[in-house]
C-alpha cells in the first residue's frame, strides 16, 4: 500500500488505485502551493509595510524608493516585521527613506 496515503478516507486509503491518484493530486497541490505560499507572504508584507508607512505619512511606493535612495538593505520580511513590533524604528526608517528622497529631488 502507499504509505502517503495515510488520513485519507473510505477507498482512496484502502485500494491502490484510488490511493495512488489521491496521492498524485496531493502531490500537484503541495508542488504549487510551495510556490503560491511565497507570493502570498509577500503580499501580506506588504500590506503590513503600506499600512505602517501611510500611518506615517509616507506611501508604500515612495517608502521603498526612499529606502532603496538611501542603500538600505532590508527586506519586505523584516520591514513588515518592525512595522508590526516597533513603531519607533519604523518611524526613524521612514525619516530616512525621505530624507534620501529629498536628496534624490535635489540632485535632479
Amino acid at each position: 500500500m502507499i504509505r502517503a496515503a495515510k488520513g485519507f478516507r473510505m477507498r482512496r486509503s484502502k485500494l491502490y488505485r484510488y490511493a495512488s491518484d489521491a496521492v498524485d493530486h496531493g502531490r500537484q497541490y503541495a508542488f504549487r502551493d510551495r510556490r503560491v505560499k511565497k507570493r502570498t507572504f509577500r503580499a501580506l508584507w506588504q500590506v503590513r509595510i503600506n499600512a505602517a508607512a501611510r500611518a506615517a505619512g509616507i506611501t508604500y511606493s515612495r517608502f521603498m524608493e526612499g529606502l532603496k535612495a538611501a542603500k538600505v538593505a532590508l527586506d519586505r520580511k523584516v520591514l513588515a516585521d518592525i512595522a508590526a513590533t516597533d513603531n519607533a524604528a519604523f518611524n526613524e526608517l521612514v525619516t530616512v527613506a525621505r530624507n534620501a528622497l529629498n536628496s534624490k529631488a535635489a540632485k535632479a
